[in-house]
């Protein structure tokens, strides 16, 4: 009888999707799941290069005049239509083969006569790392595959040459060769004693979290490769189960920290060709309890720099460590009382004496400038605002270029300053309001420029830096724009909304509204909130967000009205006392903002029915989805949350720790911030989804929640997607499926019709 009455409700809520795209569709084009997530309509292009070291020109793939393969060309910016076709696709076809091979990525050696081109390539957790490596010589014409004879296909991971072009290393099974191009003779660097080594590459929590996949370094002469070696025995084994693949489950199992637990212990070593061997530097700290997160090498020197974090990540020891013989000092330390973060902007003067570095010391994320003798640093943008990216210093014009939004948070624009001046200049024209991204050339005259604003899909082009003058277009998406011209008008605002803080002062929340198709603010409508929360990002944005962008305006043309809240804590440029005030209390104070600032909307927009208050997130946003719900349980009705972490006790060391400290210190806030504490409050409508294959925010803590639902005797709806990943995305018809998923609750939830 449940099951019926459920089945029912279901078909209802698609008829009412069908209907109202029936009675409408006359006038208007209106959206559907399959157009968004199974058809070609929406799709973006897009445009990247390779620059060239020197000079200011790019390298570019292109498909060949044949239509088999691809060229890869030489193009000045400046003179876009001098092309110099470098390697062609026809002279890119192996001995004893009838077609070029493929190019998913490539570089050029230093004195370009040679091309290194990774293809058949496999995803490794999130991103397609992993494949086979060719040489092209651009002298002999010769095209080889690297590696060994018996090297497994599609297994070499980060290829590189060294500075001279002589020599390729990558890394193969855990460990770091060295192919001479020359004499075609492959050298193993390292070895992993035990299957717990790992050299070259990362663990898991540190790919995750510190974004390190490629785990080794040439030094600027070619005499030294330095590279990250992790033992990762005694870090807590992960198993998931494939039930689906196989006749009989296969089990998957990879060593993931949680909370408090065991980190591999990792070690920084050098090995030297000259004097040949290895050496490993003797950092202090316990290396389990320490992260050597980022090295780069200083100029025209033996050698590097390290940043060095403890493992609460509120210090970040910068150390000058020479390769040669692995002896270091310190040249400064970045601190903070909550957390810091890994500079990933580092630039250096052109005598290598300072440094670039990114800080929020005095409470704005500026960029400094380090004398690496002294750890003497000196301010380059001073003000109230912060920098989101430095691109570019340039010693002759005393001037730093980089993105930025002093007066908006939902944009990004491009800044000139001049050293120690408080004036700005902006490059970005100002009738170019929204999100705005760059890749400079090596000389800083020309930029690749992408465009994009949350109704305008994304234009990329070539401009001149000194004026932002176009150069040339390389990506209108007229396709896009005129298949989103077709579409029925929906309208969009930004505005900023004032809360209460705890001490009852004013607070700004920077939100987003998208209106109801044909709205009339005599009526009642249904609000669905899209949120996430949590300081990994944000979505009060000006740019153009793609399938969710659309679904939202599905739901709008249902009759929805879709908001979004930037909570304290949101990686947004609001100043360091914004960004920080979330420390120690995910899931508490962003739950308490995300609600109040609902509240706030409802009490200024009369249009906004308070007895239909929806919300939905992915991830940290579906922890955010279940907190609301859990927490607030008389204002949220309905919400769908997607791969969220119910207990915070049982994600990874590296994320969770940076902002919640450890469950040993912090055992309040790990307590009170985890939505499986609060689970026996919820009162509305809840759908949980989750990919039993996730490897980040595992299926483990789903399954804790769901038996905490039980216990209290809560109902719910779920749905498992069998081997899914976190971004529950695989295998056929897994996207338009879970999207329809979505559509039919809220509509069956939370229904549409205007009061």
């Amino acid at each position: 009888m449940h099951f019926t009455h459920k089945l029912w409700l279901t078909l209802a809520a698609v008829c009412i999707l069908t209907a109202t795209s029936t009675n409408v569709s006359a006038q208007e084009n209106l959206l559907n799941v399959d157009r968004i997530f199974d058809s070609s309509e929406f799709d973006s292009e897009s445009f990247s290069v390779n620059w060239m070291p020197a000079g200011g020109s790019y390298f570019v793939k292109q498909p060949a005049t044949d239509g088999k393969g691809n060229d890869i060309v030489l193009i000045n910016p400046l003179k876009p239509n001098e092309q110099k076709i470098l390697i062609a696709a026809q002279d890119l076809i192996p001995e004893g083969k009838d077609e070029p091979i493929s190019i998913e990525s490539f570089q050029v050696s230093n004195d370009g006569n040679k091309i290194l081109i990774f293809n058949n390539t496999k995803r490794v957790w999130r991103y397609r790392t992993q494949g086979d490596y060719w040489i092209v010589d651009l002298v002999s014409g010769q095209v080889r595959k690297l590696g060994k004879p018996d090297f497994e296909p599609s297994r070499m991971k980060f290829a590189k040459f060294s500075p001279d072009g002589k020599y390729v290393a990558y890394v193969y099974q855990r460990n770091i060769y060295v192919e001479s191009l020359q004499f075609e003779k492959v050298s193993q660097i390292t070895k992993t004693e035990t299957a717990d080594i790992i050299n070259g590459t990362s663990d898991w929590v540190y790919e995750e979290e510190l974004d390190l996949r490629d785990g080794f370094q040439w030094s600027e002469d070619g005499n030294q490769i330095v590279f990250w070696r992790f033992d990762t025995s005694g870090v807590g084994v992960f198993t998931m189960i494939n039930n689906t693949d196989e006749l009989y489950p296969r089990l998957i199992k990879f060593q993931y920290p949680k909370v408090g637990t065991t980190n591999s212990s990792v070690s920084i070593g050098i090995y030297d060709f000259v004097g040949g061997g290895t050496k490993y530097v003797d950092l202090p700290g316990d290396p389990r309890e320490n992260y050597p997160a980022k090295i780069d090498w200083i100029p025209g020197t033996s050698q590097f720099l390290l940043q060095h974090l403890n493992r609460l990540q509120n210090t970040n020891t910068v150390r000058a460590i020479d390769a040669t013989n692995g002896k270091f000092r310190t040249v400064f330390e970045d601190k903070d009382k909550t957390w810091v973060e890994v500079c990933e902007q580092i630039q250096w003067t052109p005598d290598g004496q300072q440094f670039t570095f990114i800080s929020e010391t005095d409470g704005w994320k500026h960029a400094y400038l380090v004398d690496v003798a002294t750890g003497k640093r000196t301010l380059l943008t001073p003000g109230d605002f912060d920098i989101v990216e430095l691109y570019r210093i340039d010693q002759k014009e005393k001037a730093c270029y980089f993105l930025a939004s002093p007066e908006d948070s939902k944009s990004r624009y491009l800044y000139r300053q001049a050293f120690e001046s408080e004036e700005l200049q902006r490059l970005t024209p100002a009738d170019q309001s929204g999100w705005h991204g760059y890749s400079f050339s090596s000389n800083g005259k020309t930029s690749v420029h992408t465009w994009s604003r949350a109704d305008q899909p994304p234009i990329t082009e070539t401009i001149k830096v000194s004026d932002h003058a176009t150069i040339e277009v390389k990506a209108e998406n007229e396709k896009l724009k005129t298949a989103m011209q077709s579409l029925a008008k929906i309208k969009q605002q930004f505005l900023q909304l004032t809360i209460q803080d705890e001490a009852g002062q004013d607070l700004l929340i920077d939100s987003s509204i998208m209106f109801p198709l044909n709205f009339d603010e005599s009526k009642k409508y249904p609000v669905l909130v899209y949120v996430y929360g949590e300081p990994w990002g944000t979505t009060v944005t000006d740019k153009w967000d793609g399938g969710r962008y659309l679904w939202h305006r599905l739901m709008c043309e249902q009759g929805y009205v879709v908001m979004s809240f930037d909570n304290r804590g949101a990686k947004c440029p609001r100043g360091t006392k914004f960004r920080k005030a979330l420390y120690k209390k995910i899931g508490i104070l962003n739950a308490r903002d995300q609600a109040f600032a609902l509240k706030a909307a409802v009490a200024k927009m009369p249009f906004l029915d308070q007895d239909r208050l929806g919300i939905w997130g992915w991830s940290g946003g579906g922890s955010s989805t279940l907190n609301a719900l859990f927490q607030y349980p008389d204002l949220y009705h309905t919400g769908v949350s997607v791969a969220p972490v119910p207990n915070q006790l049982y994600y990874d060391t590296i994320y969770q720790e940076r902002y919640m400290q450890t469950p040993e210190l912090n055992p309040e806030g790990f307590r009170d911030g985890s939505p499986i504490t609060h689970a026996k409050n919820l009162k509305g409508n809840l759908l949980l989804i989750h990919g039993t294959g996730d490897d980040n925010c595992h299926y483990q803590t789903m399954e804790l929640l769901i038996n905490e639902l039980i216990a209290e005797d809560k109902q719910f709806e779920m749905m498992a997607y069998p081997n899914r990943s976190h971004g529950i995305y695989e295998y056929e018809n897994t996207t338009p499926h879970l999207r329809q998923l979505m559509t039919d609750f809220f509509l069956e939830h939370l229904p549409p019709n205007g009061k």
